[in-house]
């Protein structure tokens, strides 16, 4: 009996209030890949994870994909969520930090950004989440309104970038000085209905939602997130729940 309850608890949570997971993300070990691959990979000296969606789920991107591809610069149009998901956390409150890269992969659409980032607050369906994300090309691209599409806030499946865009101009995206293909440190600050991202160890936020959408109470996983036409690392992923 003493044995099973040792082995029912080792599926509890691992993370809880006032407590840290940390994962140095030198290998997939530790993250449920959904529709993603994952592999062990060093991006300029720097030790990490290379993820990519999943064979499978690229085919039914490009079945889903509207006519005429992707939307100009904005993120995914598919509904395929590609997601490396942290085991044994339930996050509400607290701070996410993780080294990323992100990069268009071979033969992605002109509106592709390199998108990679955080999802929080993950529901179990895998498709609803909080997230930050990053358009690693827009942070110096010659052009100023796709600079300020360089940082994203979303809610999936609902809130989606289009919808934000569409309906809040300017609202939940801003401008950061990034670049496809290079580590980028980003830091998520969360408490209730106010999220906040930092990049790059920043004093001041990137960018401020005070109007989360899974609400005050909003709990859930923790996971990487990128779209299916990038190329992403990951590294030193450090989860504080409070």
């Amino acid at each position: 009996m003493h044995f099973r309850t040792l082995a029912l608890s080792s599926l509890l949570p691992l993370i809880a209030f006032g407590q840290t997971k940390s994962l140095s993300l030198d290998s997939p070990k530790g993250l449920t890949l959904h529709n993603a691959t994952a592999a062990s990979a060093t991006l300029k000296g720097k030790k990490g994870i290379k993820v990519t969606i999943s064979p499978d789920a690229l085919g039914r991107m490009a079945d889903a994909a509207p006519k005429g591809g992707q939307k100009k610069g904005g993120g995914p149009a598919s509904g395929v969520d590609v997601l490396g998901i942290a085991d044994g956390v339930e996050f509400s409150n607290g701070t996410i930090e993780v080294d990323l890269a992100g990069e268009p992969g071979p033969g992605a659409g002109g509106g592709a950004r390199g998108f990679a980032g955080v999802a929080f607050r993950v529901q179990p369906d895998r498709k609803t989440y909080d997230c930050f994300y990053l358009r690693p090309t827009n942070g110096r691209a010659e052009d100023q309104e796709r600079r300020n599409h360089s940082a994203q806030y979303i809610m999936h499946p609902t809130y989606t970038w289009f919808k934000l865009r569409e309906e809040t101009p300017s609202k939940y995206e801003s401008y950061v000085d990034i670049q496809p293909a290079e580590w980028i440190h980003v830091k998520i600050e969360v408490d209730g209905e106010k999220a906040r991202l930092f990049v790059n160890g920043g004093s001041q936020p990137t960018l401020i939602v005070n109007d989360v959408k899974s609400g005050a109470s909003g709990k859930g996983g923790v996971a990487l997130w990128l779209e299916g036409s990038t190329i992403a690392h990951y590294a030193n992923l450090k989860i504080t729940s409070r």
